[in-house]
């Protein structure tokens, strides 16, 4: 259920190449946070990375996801380069209304 709530939020948002990023790397850590405690990593891994690979061409956000995802499973001792986006207005709930 959280991985296709991810999915969904990742696609609603379009823009630019680094908005998309950011918005994939969020998505990551949401979807990282929400694993249920003891949850099997790699297994957990691959069923979002199948859920997803549906969208991966149509979405750059969900591009960006994926490939963290893979990067995850090849290399698992190796460090992801992930970070939260630099603070700045977005346009807030006009933008928000606006999307919908």
């Amino acid at each position: 259920m959280l991985t296709e709530r991810t999915l969904i939020q990742l696609q609603l948002h379009s823009g630019s190449p680094a908005r998309a990023r950011e918005l994939g790397q969020l998505g990551y850590m949401q979807w990282l946070a929400g694993l249920p405690a003891g949850a099997p990593y790699p297994a957990e891994a691959r069923r979002a990375l199948r859920l997803a690979a549906t969208f991966e061409a149509t979405d750059p956000a969900v591009a960006e996801f994926c490939a963290l995802l893979r990067a995850s499973l090849t290399a698992p001792l190796s460090p992801l380069d992930l970070s939260l986006p630099h603070p700045r207005r977005r346009g807030g709930a006009r933008m928000r209304r606006l999307s919908l």
